[in-house]
């Protein structure tokens, strides 16, 4: 099955057939739970203003609010990455949910229908323009009876507590303390979170007073607006196009990184070659385990390849070590009628050569792993380092430790 249909003059009933039909072909809504509610809710009624075909693309997401930018500040999320996180989240009838992040109101109308009760929803989002939004879509859609609140979703909304599901739908670079004090014994918390420049909707389940993950899955969110963000930023070429993003518990000179892709360039491959539409993001997430000198590198997409060639323009996975950078590069194989394309790196500055070696040592690594994902264990903030049992990526809120397991 192919990813375009013709759909001139289906009805929304079938349309909502088919994306649910696209999706589970690419392995969401295994639950059947989470297929019914994406067959039965009338999706098109939260995207009004989108047409039919486009509200039910299953790959993209629709956008209904932009900053003043351009840049995305709400929308329905896309219909494979709804279906992914309601996975996750195992809503079982009668449980108490609380969602960060009220877009359109259309995930909040599935969680009401799989927890069997719209009063045991609670939906909260910072821009008064949304949650008028989606109060007024849930409404006409006939879940009147969830609770829509205005306000800061990193406070969560403690009057409706405690929560036994608790999802955002926006990317949080840390798991707010209220959020903590919120949970139910037992809970489970679905986050696109965000760490080493890299978001990943992480499947949580609270006990012992720790958040302990069970899914690790790739993804992109608007931001969590909050004064905790902790992603840092700054360009470094004279003309301010290539950003480099990091966390601040990263101890970067950017001074020094200033013009480091003017510097000679070195160099390495890996012997490691995928398809076009395989997914390389797992060397990303390995490196964010072993190495804590990874961050993003962010470069326009019309950047000459003799400048900066990463990966993916938009954002690719780097290591910082002083005044030195290497980033994750690929080129192209031809075989007869095949066409693959080598993994490898690129550095600049007096430690280039370490670096485009180490990263080639990591990919090697990953391709022997495969897709095998870490665990990720989330901490409260003054937990001690005694009790830790690996690196620790430090948040305001929690401590953050990533390890894979010995087979």
């Amino acid at each position: 099955m192919n990813n375009t249909t013709d759909t001139t003059a289906s009805s929304p009933e079938t349309l909502r057939e088919t994306m649910l039909a696209k999706v589970q072909q690419k392995g969401y809504a295994k639950r059947p739970e989470v297929a019914r509610v994406l067959r039965e809710v009338p999706r098109h009624e939260f995207v009004p203003e989108a047409d039919l075909d486009a509200a039910h693309n299953p790959w993209q997401a629709v956008i209904t609010h932009r900053f003043a930018d351009g840049t995305s500040l709400s929308c329905a999320s896309a219909p494979f990455v709804v279906a992914m996180m309601l996975d996750q989240l195992a809503v079982e009838p009668g449980n108490k949910i609380l969602e960060i992040g009220a877009g359109t109101g259309y995930n909040a109308s599935l969680l009401a229908e799989l927890t069997g009760n719209d009063t045991n929803v609670v939906t909260i989002d910072i821009d008064p323009d949304v949650t008028e939004q989606a109060t007024r879509n849930l409404a006409a859609a006939g879940y009147g009876g969830g609770h829509v609140v205005t306000g800061d979703g990193a406070l969560g909304v403690p009057e409706h507590g405690p929560y036994d599901r608790l999802i955002a739908t926006v990317s949080p670079w840390d798991i707010p303390w209220a959020w903590w004090r919120q949970l139910a014994p037992g809970a489970r918390v679905v986050l696109p979170l965000r760490w080493r420049g890299q978001a990943r909707s992480v499947a949580f389940t609270y006990r012992d007073g720790r958040l302990v993950s069970d899914s690790i899955e790739l993804c992109g969110f608007v931001y969590l607006v909050g004064e905790d963000e902790g992603e840092q930023s700054a360009p470094i070429t004279s003309d301010e196009t290539i950003l480099l993003h990091w966390d601040r518990d990263q101890p970067f000179d950017l001074n020094a990184l200033h013009g480091v892709l003017d510097r000679p360039r070195a160099s390495e491959w890996s012997g490691i070659t995928i398809a076009g539409d395989e997914p390389h993001d797992g060397v990303w997430l390995r490196l964010t385990v072993t190495d804590p000198r990874v961050c993003r590198i962010n470069v326009p997409a019309d950047t000459k390849p003799a400048v900066c060639d990463p990966i993916s323009p938009g954002r690719a996975p780097a290591l910082v070590e002083g005044s030195s950078l290497a980033y994750l590069t690929s080129r192209r194989h031809e075989d007869g009628d095949t066409t693959r394309w080598e993994l490898g790196a690129t550095g600049h500055g007096p430690a280039a050569t370490d670096l485009t070696r180490h990263l080639c040592e990591e990919i090697r690594a990953w391709s022997v792993q495969g897709e095998r994902k870490p665990s990720l264990v989330a901490y409260p903030a003054d937990t001690p380092d005694s009790e830790l049992p690996g690196p620790v990526i430090d948040k305001t809120h929690s401590r953050l430790v990533l390890t894979y397991e010995t087979e």
